[in-house]
């Protein structure tokens, strides 16, 4: 081991980040030998990129001591190809691009800014109906396939009038395991990246609040998290709606590209008597 031992606050924390991922994969059938293997390759990975000294190549001596994993195994990894980047369904990169247009450009808003019902064939409505925005986005893909889909995931429904209703502000299958594999790797890597920035102080701190209660009955966190969803949708439309322009504006700029993540989240589960504390918000 180099250096100091970990921190008990840092372990404490990420034993506690692991146990919702540790029950999905014990769920999902997936033991402890599999993701020591995982951890394995994800140690090699990062002590490679991550660890460089004055941009020189890694060693595999200087990887096994800086990591732990065996030289053995550092080889092993190290010689074998590459493992697969975080690949996004192709349902999942035509949806977000669809859901981004139909909750952040006006023309598919009613006057409160809500995304409108649109009739599902161009005949009815012309640019502004399900065909008219599949088409505005793709031309390769059918907008029944992608309604299809969509109706499969739970995204959108019909309504009486034969109108494609968005069921949520944003794209959020609620069903389809590899869209919810997906956004489940995209969104707690992205989340956990700002944590860790911030803890180890890499530059200005980024946004990581939360707000958390210990003493609630269920019909008060029912009635928070339906308010948390009606402000979490307005939050993120709005997001939508300036990163939609500042996309457009931003094409003839010559300066290297960047991608973000804003996310919002609501949880709950019992407590037991004895864990009831007194509720704060979360430092920033």
């Amino acid at each position: 081991m180099i250096g100091n031992p970990p921190s008990q606050a840092l372990t404490g924390a990420l034993r506690s980040a692991l146990y919702p991922l540790v029950r999905l994969m014990l769920a999902k059938g997936m033991t402890y030998p599999f993701l020591a293997d995982l951890l394995k390759e994800v140690f090699v990975e990062v002590s490679e990129r991550e660890f460089k000294l004055d941009n020189k190549p890694q060693t595999d001596s200087r990887i096994s001591l800086l990591s732990g994993v065996h030289r053995k195994d550092v080889r092993r990894l190290r010689q074998a190809p590459a493992a697969l980047a975080e690949a996004m369904p192709r349902s999942v990169s035509l949806g977000a691009q669809l859901a981004a247009a139909w909750i952040g450009l006006p023309q598919y808003l009613d006057a409160e800014g809500r995304p409108c019902p649109l009739p599902r064939f161009a005949r009815k409505g012309g640019e502004v109906s399900f065909e008219g925005l599949v088409e505005s986005v793709s031309k390769d893909i059918r907008p029944r396939a992608v309604l299809d889909e969509w109706l499969r995931l739970g995204v959108v429904h019909l309504d009486d009038e034969d109108r494609v209703v968005l069921n949520t502000a944003s794209f959020v299958p609620q069903c389809g395991f590899d869209e919810k594999a997906y956004y489940l790797g995209h969104n707690l890597r992205d989340h956990a990246a700002a944590a860790a920035h911030n803890l180890l102080g890499e530059g200005p701190p980024l946004i990581e609040r939360s707000v958390h209660y210990n003493a609630l009955s269920p019909a008060s966190i029912a009635a928070l998290r339906a308010l948390a969803e009606e402000d979490g949708k307005k939050v993120i439309q709005r997001l939508v709606g300036e990163a939609l322009k500042l996309e457009e504006s931003d094409a003839a700029d010559p300066a290297p590209k960047e991608r973000m993540t804003f996310g919002i989240y609501f949880y709950s589960e019992a407590v037991q008597p004895a864990e009831q504390a007194k509720s704060h918000d979360s430092p920033a």
